[in-house]
């Protein structure tokens, strides 16, 4: 991977836009660390403390880079931008305009896409507004009235929308898809941090025999969960395929031979997303409307708030494998299943067997032993589901891991399954992107000679 970037920056047009990518992201981490205009920095200190200590920051806090914590121009960073994604995603499927718009070439996806961005502006001003005048009462905005709300919120909202302009620059002029270099680079911000709370924790002021045993341990770990990913990120299922032949004129077409690859993580990241986030709503609203459930009565009298404070800890997974309260473990099992389902889910309005069976019986394909039209559509529908309980399985395993390693162990870090597999997958597509960049010039290099 190192090689292919050091050749890379060799070639000039490549150097530019690897040089035009790396100061957009140096932009970026800037916008992170200026604080949005009026706020009370003590009451953000505060209130990110609460949110940390339940683990309530999750996905938010590593997607954001930070810039949420400190309430700073970029506080919504690109969330607004990967919501709107997902949302135009699933309505292209449900509305019949959008799914015409998508499958009109080009000029279809460039209207899906502009449509996208205003829903993103429009997401931005939603959660900026709820922000600033749900948290303004209760301390965020220093001097409050209508002109610092009014301000806070057009920060926030011409911060998301400068990240999303900035991410669709680096696609255009830059190496690798925009938004997600812009996720990545979020994400890998906490990994020093993370990697100093270890080392204070596990190898600081430990005898060296034993320190020395700790960073063996965490590095082990480390690769088996990247090793996990990258197995994840590039299993296929390859479906053979065959055309029949046809005589046209005194000429014999077709009769090769293709596959169709099937991802054993065929729904990527998304479903930990929805399930990391089915699971942490509940207690970052609770966190910052102050309520985290009240404490049982003296006279063993149960009340609502009580129940409410137990429940809100099998959603938490910092009480997940933590050896003292086991019995909170048991809300892992909402999660995996939360996993399991969207991946089902989000893969059966992506993936549509019938209509590649259509199509396969147009251009005069089909599987070898497997009959054209509807058999052709069970067999692949049988396959998919097959291999999304794979992915799942795969998934789960992935995300749950650092749950059990930071709850047996009490490590704390801020990245998880999710992190890892965001990263890992955006570093392979950006290498293999640098590398079909490189090998084109040279195929032009060539033709010129």
């Amino acid at each position: 991977m190192f090689k292919t970037f050091i050749n890379a920056f060799k070639v000039k047009d490549i150097r530019k836009k690897l040089l035009f990518t790396l100061f957009m992201l140096v932009v970026v981490r800037l916008g992170c660390c200026i604080a949005a205009p009026g706020i009370n920095q003590e009451f953000v200190k505060q209130m990110m403390d609460n949110l940390f200590n339940s683990d309530g920051i999750g996905i938010l806090g590593a997607f954001t880079g930070g810039s949420f914590e400190r309430m700073s121009i970029f506080a919504l960073n690109i969330t607004p931008y990967i919501t709107s994604s997902i949302i135009m995603q699933l309505m292209t499927i449900a509305i019949p305009k959008l799914e015409e718009m998508q499958n009109d070439g080009e000029d279809g996806r460039k209207k899906i896409a502009s449509i996208t961005r205003y829903v993103t502006v429009a997401l931005a001003l939603i959660e900026s507004s709820a922000l600033a005048i749900g948290l303004g009462t209760q301390g965020l905005i220093t001097n409050k009235n209508a002109l610092s709300i009014i301000t806070v919120i057009a920060a926030m909202t011409a911060g998301s929308a400068f990240l999303m302009w900035a991410g669709e620059r680096i696609t255009e002029k830059g190496v690798g898809n925009g938004i997600s270099i812009v996720l990545i680079i979020n994400i890998i911000s906490s990994f020093p941090q993370d990697a100093k709370g270890l080392f204070d924790q596990f190898i600081k002021e430990k005898a060296v025999a034993s320190g020395v045993l700790n960073a063996v341990i965490i590095i082990i770990a480390i690769l088996v969960l990247v090793l996990m990913v990258i197995f994840l990120s590039d299993g296929t299922r390859k479906i053979p395929l065959q055309y029949a032949k046809k005589i046209q004129g005194n000429k014999i077409m077709g009769g090769n031979t293709s596959s169709i690859p099937i991802k054993i993580n065929t729904a990527g990241v998304i479903p930990v997303i929805f399930a990391s986030s089915i699971l942490q709503t509940p207690i970052i609203i609770s966190n910052i409307v102050g309520f985290n459930g009240a404490a049982k009565a003296e006279t063993g009298f149960v009340g609502w708030g009580y129940i409410w404070g137990e429940a809100l800890k099998f959603m938490n997974a910092r009480y997940w494998f933590d050896r003292n309260n086991f019995i909170y473990t048991l809300g892992v099992l909402f999660y995996i299943a939360c996993v399991v389902f969207f991946a089902y889910f989000y893969t059966s309005i992506t993936f549509n067997p019938v209509e590649i069976a259509s199509n396969l019986k147009k251009a005069g394909g089909f599987v070898p032993g497997i009959r054209p039209g509807k058999p052709t559509s069970d067999y692949l529908n049988s396959v998919l589901n097959y291999i999304i309980f794979i992915g799942a399985i795969g998934l789960t395993i992935v995300a749950v891991y650092p749950y059990i390693i930071c709850g047996l162990t009490g490590a704390s870090i801020s990245f998880g399954g999710t992190s890892i597999i965001i990263v890992v997958g955006v570093i392979i597509e950006t290498v293999k992107q640098v590398e079909s960049q490189m090998l084109v010039r040279n195929y032009k290099g060539f033709l010129n000679d």
